[in-house]
């Protein structure tokens, strides 16, 4: 390309970028205005270097209006392919028979009951710290004894805890 080329495309881009970035600004969201404006550009630059160009104006338009469409493919393979990754997620994997729900409510039932046939002192201070969220420093002050103590009073309840639901320690 000779300097005489290069000044007519920097002149074209003098030229019609701002009318570019006023056409694809109507059409696309405000961060992909550069990218096709550019684009445009890229592909004049192509075009100049095989072939003499008569209409500029028309011609960088037609090129806008072609990267445009290319651009709108763009974007509906991609959200496609989101949505489809979407609809793959949010499959339920395993259908909640009433036989599962059964056993789920029988468990619940003895991991309740393994509660509240913890010792008092295990069942307090397993309640603190799973059901309001204290923590060991807390529930020791609360209950008056060391958080050493508190971490053993928790480590037997669920020690018993998963005895009660079948589970090993």
């Amino acid at each position: 390309m000779n300097e005489e080329q290069d000044n007519d495309l920097a002149g074209w881009i003098k030229q019609y970028s701002v009318g570019l970035r006023r056409y694809f600004a109507r059409r696309v969201n405000d961060a992909d205005v550069d990218d096709l404006v550019q684009e445009v550009f890229v592909h004049l630059q192509a075009k100049r270097q095989d072939t003499a160009i008569d209409n500029p104006q028309s011609y960088t338009f037609t090129v806008a209006r072609n990267v445009l469409i290319s651009h709108y493919r763009r974007q509906k393979t991609r959200s496609h392919a989101f949505q489809e990754s979407l609809t793959h997620e949010m499959e339920i994997p395993d259908f909640i028979s009433p036989e599962r729900t059964a056993i789920g409510i029988e468990e619940y039932r003895r991991v309740v009951q393994a509660i509240l046939n913890l010792p008092p002192r295990a069942r307090a201070a397993f309640q603190f710290h799973r059901f309001e969220n204290m923590t060991y420093q807390a529930i020791a002050k609360r209950m008056g004894i060391s958080k050493e103590s508190v971490k053993e009073l928790i480590h037997r309840a669920l020690v018993q805890i998963r005895q009660a639901r079948g589970e090993e320690s």
